[in-house]
């Protein structure tokens, strides 16, 4: 089973940024290969005050920590960040909704 650990950093965060990107209605999915030969992968998540306060940020960070634990170690890329960005609607999306957007973006950005 693939490591999956967390990414801290503001510069991984913008490096992320130039990777490939696939836009769902309740985030944005960014997947970057790193290129450095560790096979860990990396999870950053980011919700902006645009989406609500923090009772509304923290609920969508847990949601997308939930599904990212259920499927990126199966189907993320092996050596990639992998960065969910919270879009308005996203808290109030069904989860198996924010399941099957994410299982597809990550599919997306595989092929």
């Amino acid at each position: 089973m693939v490591r999956l650990s967390t990414i801290s950093r503001r510069p991984d965060f913008l490096a992320a940024n130039s990777g490939r990107r696939a836009p769902m209605p309740g985030f944005v999915l960014l997947v970057r290969s790193r290129g450095d030969g560790d096979p860990t992968m990396r999870l950053g998540i980011t919700v902006t005050k645009k989406i609500g306060g923090a009772v509304v940020r923290n609920r969508m960070k847990r949601r997308f920590r939930a599904l990212a634990r259920d499927l990126l170690p199966s189907e993320g890329a092996v050596g990639a960040d992998h960065v969910l960005i919270g879009r308005a609607g996203g808290v109030e999306r069904d989860y198996a909704l924010l399941r099957s957007e994410l299982a597809r973006a990550l599919s997306k950005l595989r092929k």
